[in-house]
């Protein structure tokens, strides 16, 4: 078959090929990028679901808006005015089928065949495939604990004039980094400045164990003249609610949010009007405070035995920064004492130890870094963990 020349600039999901390795028995996974299921609260989506279906049936079981189902829509800006974006109203935002349809939908409106993308130096695996199929030449900006280099970023902005930038600023998958406020502040100023389009993915920001994070570059807009015009920002109920409903929602501005509803028409029609609806009367509710308060908690015991129990058994051998949220650790082999530097290598032998997790290669669009890798502690109890790590320090 003559398939599409698009189809040359991307490959199968090394996540996805990886998890074809995880049937053997015994495995403990460190690999997915995945919520525990045990975190769902099934009794208060019960509720919803069936207070979706007696209150508004056919509201909930008929097409719907592109835009999304309205009472969703008031939700979410609640929900968002919670969190400091004090004026997100309903009509500037969309919801989507995930917030991994909002980059879709981003690289369908934004990105022409040869147009630079500075996204970050490593990234979401997804979005590195999704902008390259509509012909992204990627440019990586580098990221340490704090987040994206707002130094090296500019330099990067002022040499390759992007048609945007991408960045995950709250506990990155898979870098786990949270952006200052000063810098979140000065990627702000650098869109004005520089004039371009800064996308604020955000699937994470909930999930933190201690004190919350910055305000959302959103939230943070109003305080930089002319940055909310070159501001969108994408979120997600997935993590923090149920992955199942694929609930999501993009704030742009107007222009860029129309061209996105078009081509959401020319895609799905909408998303499900059913799972937005369950969503509506989830929110309404008022269980999410508590949900989130739940698997905050929970990450929390599990991400400091992850982190405790690398620094035990791998001692010198690994380098990470201890993560104050989200769902993973990324980290980095050092080769000391002989032990092994290479993530690929490290997996392979992780494999026949009975443990996985993903190295760090494929979250790289540009010069990646071979002795990295990403673990998540998010579906394993501590136990599971501490016995996990046990077996990565056999790998060694």
């Amino acid at each position: 078959m003559q398939f599409a020349d698009r189809l040359n600039n991307v490959e199968t999901s090394a996540i996805r090929e990886l998890f074809k390795l995880l049937g053997k028995p015994g495995i403990i996974s460190f690999a997915g990028g995945f919520p525990d299921s045990a975190m769902f609260d099934v009794e208060g989506i019960r509720e919803a679901t069936n207070k979706a279906l007696d209150e508004e049936p056919g509201g909930a079981l008929q097409y719907g808006a592109t835009e999304g189902y309205q009472p969703l829509r008031e939700q979410l800006s609640t929900f968002m005015k919670s969190k400091g974006a004090l004026d997100v109203a309903p009509e500037q935002l969309i919801v989507t089928t995930g917030s991994q349809q909002a980059l879709d939908l981003l690289g369908k409106t934004m990105i022409s065949p040869g147009d630079r993308v500075i996204v970050e130096g490593p990234t979401f695996l997804a979005t590195i495939q999704c902008f390259r199929l509509y012909g992204a030449h990627l440019i990586s900006a580098p990221v340490d604990a704090h987040g994206v280099d707002t130094d090296r970023l500019e330099q990067l902005i002022a040499e390759h004039k992007p048609k945007m930038v991408y960045l995950i600023p709250t506990f990155g998958n898979p870098s786990g980094a949270l952006l200052s406020l000063e810098r979140r502040k000065r990627v702000l100023e650098l869109a004005v400045k520089y004039q371009t389009l800064v996308v604020e993915d955000d699937p994470y920001g909930d999930l933190y164990f201690g004190e919350a994070p910055p305000p959302s570059m959103l939230a943070l807009s109003s305080q930089v003249p002319g940055s909310r015009e070159l501001l969108a920002h994408c979120g997600s109920l997935s993590k923090v609610l149920s992955p199942g409903l694929r609930v999501g929602w993009m704030i742009a501005p107007p222009e860029l949010l129309a061209k996105a509803t078009m081509c959401k028409q020319f895609s799905d029609a909408h998303t499900s009007t059913f799972a937005q609806a369950t969503a509506a009367q989830y929110l309404k509710a008022g269980r999410m405070p508590a949900t989130l308060a739940n698997v905050r908690r929970v990450y929390a015991e599990r991400a400091l035995a992850m982190g405790n129990a690398l620094r035990r058994d791998l001692g010198d051998a690994i380098d990470f920064v201890q993560p104050q949220g989200g769902l993973f650790v990324w980290a980095r082999l050092t080769g000391a004492n002989g032990k092994i530097g290479n993530g690929a290598e490290f997996a392979k032998r992780a494999i026949d130890k009975g443990v996985a997790f993903v190295p760090g290669v494929p979250f790289y669009a540009a010069d990646p870094d071979p002795s990295t890798l990403r673990l998540s502690f998010a579906t394993a109890d501590v136990a599971r963990i501490e016995e996990g790590v046990g077996r990565l320090a056999q790998a060694l």
